[in-house]
C-alpha cells in the first residue's frame, strides 16, 4: 500500500540499536546517539573526513576497553575484600592496562643519543672486487683428488 510507515531495527554493536523509521517512498536511518558522540569527538579533534565505519570501530574499541577495565577493577575490588567498586580500583585497572597494552615510544632525546652513538662508529671500507668468506668456508677450492694409474696398478 502507498504511504505505509515501517520500522526496521538492527544492531550496531553491543547494546546499540539503530531504528529506521520511514515511509514506503523514502527510508532514512537515524544515527544512534553514541555514534553521533564519536563523530563529534572526531570533529573536535580536527578529523573532518573519515569513513563512517571508523565511528563504529571506535565505539566498539571503547566498549571493549571499558568492559575490560571494569572487569579488572571488579577483580581488584574483590581481592581487597571491598563491598563497592571505588575510584581507586578503576584507576589501578586503567594503569595496569596502560602499562600492559599501550606502550609509549622512547623519548626523542634518548633515540637521538642512541643514533649519535651508533653513527659515530665508521662503516668498514669497501674493497673493490669479489668478496668471499675465508677459504675454509668457500666451495671454490678443488675438493677432489685425481688418481693416475701406473703400470704397477697404483
Amino acid at each position: 500500500r502507498h504511504g505505509q510507515v515501517f520500522i526496521i531495527t538492527f544492531s550496531l554493536g553491543p547494546g546499540i540499536m539503530a531504528t529506521n523509521v520511514g515511509s514506503a517512498e523514502a527510508a532514512t536511518i537515524e544515527t544512534p546517539a553514541r555514534i553521533e558522540m564519536i563523530q563529534q569527538l572526531l570533529t573536535s579533534m580536527g578529523v573532518d573526513d573519515h569513513d563512517p565505519k571508523v565511528s563504529q570501530m571506535l565505539l566498539e574499541f571503547a566498549y571493549k576497553y571499558m568492559t575490560e577495565v571494569l572487569k579488572d577493577a571488579t577483580v581488584y575490588q574483590e581481592h581487597a575484600q571491598k563491598n563497592d567498586l571505588d575510584l581507586d580500583d578503576v584507576r589501578l585497572a586503567i594503569q595496569t592496562k596502560l602499562n600492559g597494552q599501550f606502550s609509549q615510544p622512547p623519548p626523542r632525546e634518548f633515540m637521538i643519543d642512541i643514533a649519535k652513538a651508533k653513527n659515530a662508529i665508521p662503516l668498514p671500507i669497501i674493497r673493490p672486487g669479489v668478496h668471499l668468506p675465508p677459504a675454509e668456508y668457500c666451495n671454490v677450492a678443488p675438493n677432489n683428488q685425481v688418481v693416475v694409474k701406473t703400470e704397477n696398478g697404483i
